[in-house]
């Protein structure tokens, strides 16, 4: 009798995140820790150095060891430092989309997802539809207050142990795929309208709870 060989174990493909700041790196985290069978290895990575050009740097050198890559923005910072450039500067929304245009165009192995204003939309889709115009991360984090009263963006609020700021949105989050998907596509045009393109990220790492 012929001995069976041993089925090799598929290696789990690898997912790097790439993030700007500390709320979206807990929560991808507590994403990580409560969901334990997704078929894919995520790592949220936030560089010390978040000038745009530094993310940048960061997503394509990442697109060499990883399977995919996802570049997390926020728009608002964005769209505040444009407001703010002096004339003849080049705006950070114009460098912002010349990076967006490459990676589309050479590495199809990375995936831009804008969150306009911020992650803080992402999370209050959880809960209702919505493109608000928000003109920074504030706006939204009021609106969300409301269905999470005691919402912090600390640490301490977004790792708590059994009580994380994942599991705080869990059971909402078919409804956020669902709002996801609704929302326009980002328009150059108009550039402040509410929008989360977070529903690419999570169909991907095999969350679809529609």
């Amino acid at each position: 009798m012929r001995n069976k060989r041993p089925i090799p174990l598929k290696a789990k493909p690898k997912f790097a995140i790439v993030v700007d700041g500390e709320t979206e790196f807990w929560y991808f985290q507590m994403l990580k820790r409560n969901e334990k069978l997704i078929k894919v290895d995520i790592k949220p990575e936030i560089p010390q150095r978040k000038k745009l050009s530094d993310l940048y740097s960061k997503v394509i050198e990442l697109a060499n060891s990883y399977d995919k890559v996802y570049w997390i923005i926020d728009l608002d910072v964005i769209l505040s430092e444009s407001l703010q450039a002096k004339k003849g500067q080049q705006k950070a929304i114009d460098i912002f989309l010349e990076y967006k245009r490459i990676i589309e165009n050479k590495y199809k192995n990375v995936i831009v997802i804008i969150n306009q204003p911020c992650i803080e939309f992402w999370f209050l889709i959880h809960f209702k539809y919505t493109a608000q115009q928000f003109s920074n991360c504030d706006g939204a984090g009021k609106q969300l207050k409301k269905h999470i009263p005691d919402y912090a963006k600390s640490e301490k609020f977004f790792t708590k142990q059994d009580n994380d700021i994942y599991l705080k949105l869990k059971f909402h989050i078919a409804k956020a795929l669902s709002n996801s998907k609704k929302l326009p596509l980002f328009n150059k045009a108009n550039p402040s309208r509410g929008l989360s393109e977070m529903s690419k990220l999570f169909e991907d790492i095999g969350i679809n709870k529609e």
